[in-house]
């Protein structure tokens, strides 16, 4: 499609705030639509990387008194101390696999046709898991002990696969080791936090020879288009997922991830392999 680069910009901003952390994947989305629209280029990749922080920097907002109550405590109260100690543990098997895996995995899974098939696996794969009868005991993150964040930690850590959904991993991986649908949510948005702020730093770094300040307008549109929707995004899924379960979105991510195959193999769209 052939849209102003600032048009473009807000629309990748809004998507990229609607789906972080809906069990949709952001990243896929991004990948996929990016793409459809022409922007796919080396300058692309490191505005992909600043929404995400945005969309990230809307949830330190939203749960900024409990951060910092956080911070003020944590030398002091055991029970920040505790709660900085889970975050830590959830944060480490996505950290030592990053490190190890990161740029294989960019440059072998990061294009159209991987992001559908991670699409529909995944939206399958929620709908196995829906179907099992949870017994939460794990009401509020207050109640996880360290091996349930390492547990939950390794679930996120298989969403370095382009498709996947870190939220979705983390929530649902949440799920089926005891927590109940709103801690395990709200778990997977503070583990965000660190994870999230961790992979900005690292690709701002390793792709730093592409900021350029004539971009700065570009970046600024879909900054603030992430922000503002992820902040939207945030407080109607806690609503929604209080009273309902995930096989909506596991239906979407299959309807999409099939429509986008569907394409590459009648040959309507020219997506992207590599």
């Amino acid at each position: 499609m052939d849209l102003p680069l600032l048009v473009i910009a807000l629309i990748l901003g809004i998507v990229e705030g609607l789906t972080e952390f809906l069990p949709i994947s952001s990243t896929g989305h991004l990948i996929i639509i990016g793409d459809l629209l022409g922007y796919n280029d080396a300058t692309s990749k490191v505005f992909k990387i600043v929404i995400q922080f945005a969309a990230i920097l809307a949830v330190c907002w939203d749960y900024r008194e409990r951060l910092v109550r956080v911070a003020a405590g944590v030398g002091s109260e055991p029970a920040a101390q505790r709660f900085i100690g889970l975050l830590f543990i959830g944060f480490l098997p996505a950290a030592v696999l990053g490190l190890m895996f990161h740029s294989t995995i960019k440059g072998l899974l990061f294009n159209p046709l991987t992001v559908a098939t991670a699409l529909v696996v995944g939206g399958l794969l929620i709908l196995y898991l829906e179907r099992r009868a949870y017994h939460p005991h794990i009401n509020a993150i207050d109640e996880m002990r360290w091996p349930d964040a390492l547990k939950v930690g390794f679930a996120q850590a298989a969403a370095m696969i382009p498709g996947t959904s870190r939220s979705g991993a983390t929530i649902l991986g949440g799920l089926v080791f005891g927590l109940s649908r709103k801690a395990a949510a709200e778990f997977s948005f503070f583990l965000s936090i660190p994870t999230m702020f961790a992979a900005t730093v690292y690709d701002l770094y390793k792709n730093r020879d592409l900021l350029h300040m004539a971009d700065l307008p570009v970046f600024a549109i879909g900054f603030v288009a992430s922000f503002f929707a992820a902040m939207f995004a945030v407080k109607a899924f806690i609503r929604f997922i209080s009273n309902h379960t995930f096989v909506a979105f596991a239906w979407y991510r299959i309807v999409f991830g099939l429509v986008v195959l569907a394409t590459w193999q009648l040959g309507l769209v020219e997506w992207s392999e590599f």
